[in-house]
């Protein structure tokens, strides 16, 4: 037995655990490295014993996780080649499937997203297939929690969902909690802080039922993160220590690094620097020490808001960007979007506006991709007050407005009932029983109360029927001005919810037709070094970008549809279908091909109309493979920038959609070289009306445009290209919405 023990003690004396080892931990401690070192012992018992061992020693030391996961995944994996009974092979897989689980957790921690979504993905569908309800649950929990950190709202949201399904189903108290958690974090990250603040008051209730402190703490660190939202900073504060003092209980330290951070968040907002700083730093400390980026980066970020605070600038912006680097090395884009918030307000108050205005513009991308309300709101006010420095009052405005529509759904009165009411509600059924005595008095003084009501109702009913007599008079006299009045405000009450409920409409179209755009940090990871310029002209937009990969080929696009704002938006999501359908469900790879399946399924789509429907959609679509190119398009042409030449590749002069006498698109193929940059385009940027004559910008200037900037790196031209479209239009309308992509090879 002693192999095997003198690893485990070497570990946890290595690490500096402080985790005391309760009687029972000890003896099944002691019991499992027995059957580690029993060369007789079965690979169901290797197995089990090494995951079981892990399970009891991570807190610890998570490397002591990964190291002995992955001796039971060899040993599961290997055994489970053999022809074993159904009985030893289900225990094989319980076993793996808990090792890949924990794996995955060892990456996510480390901010190795990547590899912890094919763990957690591996790992769910090895409890698939064993049945176990409990494990898919705890896998579909995982895997949305990755897609909660991507910005990956929706996804993450259906992950949870379908995890607190089962765990109903099972009646699993704990993980209905953790989920139940879950689910109000994705609410609160939308703004939806009503909802949020249900699902965390319930997640509560069930870990005081079952005794969970970890739990409990959890849950209450959450609800002062709603209460710290709301302004109600003493509430929050009460509710971090209270969180903070169970978790020193436990001995959880990332945990405590969480409450520390969040402790010290609300002494910084009441203006105790030297406190908060305090807090900050212990926080930084132990994240430091237990190896979690995510934690690191907030920290720093929090530091660098200190630093600020006191004027020391060059110290914030140090603290700044190393927050911004981790964040960026985990994939974390909420806190991207922060980092890149506060360095651009230091360039703001240094009086570097150019470099201010690039990071903000950076952060309200990320900030409206992932759809946070907090994230936009103080990145709207930055924009803002820039944009005012440069004396650009309409677009200062208009981030002002968008600034208070922000602040409103974060802070609105029905907020602060919905907190006030659930912190009753919380007290009330804290409270079992009251005081018979207690009670009867309390009776006493309210029928007393209700007399002296009564008496004091009776003299102001007089005294009202007085004054009633005079306004009988007076209301005789305003009765017509008032029922003109009342038919003007009834009007505009009328006009006004119809906006209202057209506006809501459009809003949650919005968010429709965002989910069917490929998330940025996908499209990074297949063209790394690219940029997407998509500029609805309305709210929604007929214009879309879609990207796929299939069979080691990227495939990506610009689309315009027919029309734009509502009209051009539903024409989208159909030929958006389409492309999908083409790709995915006809393995189609080749540009040509796939355009003219997709106006195969489109045209199909609408004669399923009673009237004629002649939408449809232009586009340029590319297919890269290596250092292979091809291209179909209809209407949108391909530009490549080689050697400081454009060679262009004109499309079929043909939609996708209804046509008469189609033909087959048409797909050119070319040989990249190094240094090609690769533009595609719908027509909404060089139709743009504006300059000193007010006339279109045109594809020639476009051309001069993109030649001038070869120089510069993609995000930088994108910033360019904007700029540029911005100050061409001027005071004018925008005509039409605007997608620009570049690639460079």
């Amino acid at each position: 037995m002693k192999p095997i023990s003198y690893i485990i003690l070497f570990l946890i004396s290595f690490n500096g655990v402080s985790q005391i080892f309760s009687d029972e931990q000890l003896f099944q401690i002691d019991s499992l490295t027995a059957v580690i070192n029993n060369p007789n012992s079965h690979d169901t018992s290797l197995a089990g014993s090494y995951v079981t061992l892990s399970e009891i020693l991570y807190i610890s030391s998570i490397d002591t996780l990964k190291y002995l996961c992955e001796k039971a995944k060899i040993i599961a994996e290997t055994s489970l080649l053999n022809d074993n009974p159904a009985k030893v092979q289900k225990s094989l897989r319980e076993s793996l499937a808990l090792s890949l689980n924990n794996i995955g957790f060892v990456y996510n921690n480390n901010g190795q997203v990547k590899e912890a979504l094919d763990y957690y993905s591996r790992s769910l569908k090895t409890y698939e297939k064993t049945g176990n309800k409990a494990g898919i649950a705890l896998a579909l929990n995982n895997i949305g929690y990755l897609y909660k950190n991507k910005g990956q709202i929706k996804e993450a949201l259906d992950y949870f969902s379908r995890s607190l399904k089962i765990r109903e189903e099972i009646g699993d108290k704990e993980g209905i909690a953790l989920s139940l958690n879950n689910i109000g974090f994705l609410y609160q990250n939308k703004g939806q802080i009503k909802e949020a603040l249900d699902y965390y008051s319930r997640s509560l209730k069930i870990y005081e039922e079952i005794g969970d402190k970890r739990g409990i703490a959890m849950a209450l660190n959450n609800i002062g993160l709603i209460y710290k939202s709301q302004g109600q900073v003493q509430q929050a504060l009460n509710y971090y220590n209270r969180s903070l003092k169970l978790r020193e209980e436990i001995g959880d330290k990332k945990s405590i690094a969480v409450s520390l951070n969040n402790i010290g968040f609300v002494y910084n907002n009441k203006g105790e620097i030297k406190e908060a700083l305090d807090y900050y730093d212990r926080s930084h400390k132990i994240y430091e020490e237990i190896g979690n980026k995510d934690g690191i980066a907030t920290a720093l970020n929090n530091i660098g808001s200190i630093y600020k605070t006191q004027g020391e600038i060059k110290e914030a912006l140090g603290y700044f960007n190393r927050s911004l680097k981790i964040n960026e090395e985990i994939g974390d884009k909420e806190g991207i979007a922060l980092s890149l918030n506060n360095i651009g307000d230091i360039y703001k108050n240094k009086g570097q506006i150019k470099e201010a205005l690039a990071y903000g513009l950076r952060s309200l991308s990320i900030s409206q991709e992932i759809g946070s309300p907090a994230r936009i709101k103080s990145t709207s006010i930055l924009l803002s007050q820039v944009y005012e420095k440069q004396g650009k009052g309409m677009k200062a405005l208009e981030m002002y407005k968008l600034y208070i529509i922000m602040k409103d759904s974060i802070n609105n009165e029905e907020t602060q009932k919905a907190a006030t009411q659930q912190q009753a509600k919380y007290a009330y059924e804290k409270q079992k029983t009251i005081d018979d005595t207690a009670h009867e008095k309390l009776i006493a003084i309210e029928q007393e109360e209700k007399e002296k009501q009564q008496i004091l109702t009776r003299a102001i009913a007089v005294g009202l029927g007085l004054v009633g007599i005079f306004l009988l008079f007076v209301l005789n006299r305003l009765k017509v001005t008032r029922k003109q009045k009342g038919v003007i405000e009834q009007q505009k009450e009328s006009v006004e919810e119809a906006h209202k409920e057209i506006k809501d409409s459009i809003n949650y179209a919005k968010r429709i037709q965002s989910a069917i755009l490929p998330p940025m940090k996908v499209v990074k990871e297949y063209l790394k070094d690219s940029f997407i310029l998509y500029k609805p002209k309305d709210i929604v937009a007929g214009d879309f970008y879609w990207m796929e990969h299939k069979d080691g080929k990227v495939l990506f696009a610009a689309a315009d549809c027919t029309g734009h704002g509502v009209p051009g938006a539903m024409v989208s999501v159909v030929c958006n279908n389409g492309l999908n359908r083409s790709v995915r469900e006809h393995s189609l790879t080749i540009p040509g091909e796939i355009l003219d399946k997709t106006r195969e399924i489109i045209v199909q789509e609408f004669k399923k109309s009673e009237e004629e429907v002649k939408d449809g959609m232009d586009i340029a679509l590319c297919s890269i493979e290596g250092m292979k190119l091809q291209y179909a398009g209809a209407h949108n042409p391909l530009w490549i920038i080689r050697n400081g030449e454009i060679i262009e590749t004109k499309a079929n002069k043909q939609p996708i959609g209804q046509f008469d006498n189609p033909e087959p698109y048409t797909t050119h193929s070319f040989d990249l070289e190094k240094g090609d940059a690769i533009y595609i385009f719908s027509d909404g940027y060089v139709d743009q009306f504006g300059g000193e004559r007010g006339k279109k910008f045109k594809a020639k200037a476009f051309r001069e445009l993109l030649l001038s900037i070869q120089d510069k790196a993609m995000e930088e031209q994108k910033i360019t290209i904007n700029k540029t479209f911005e100050t061409w239009k001027g005071d004018l309308e925008q005509i039409d919405d605007v997608c620009v992509i570049g690639v460079r090879v």
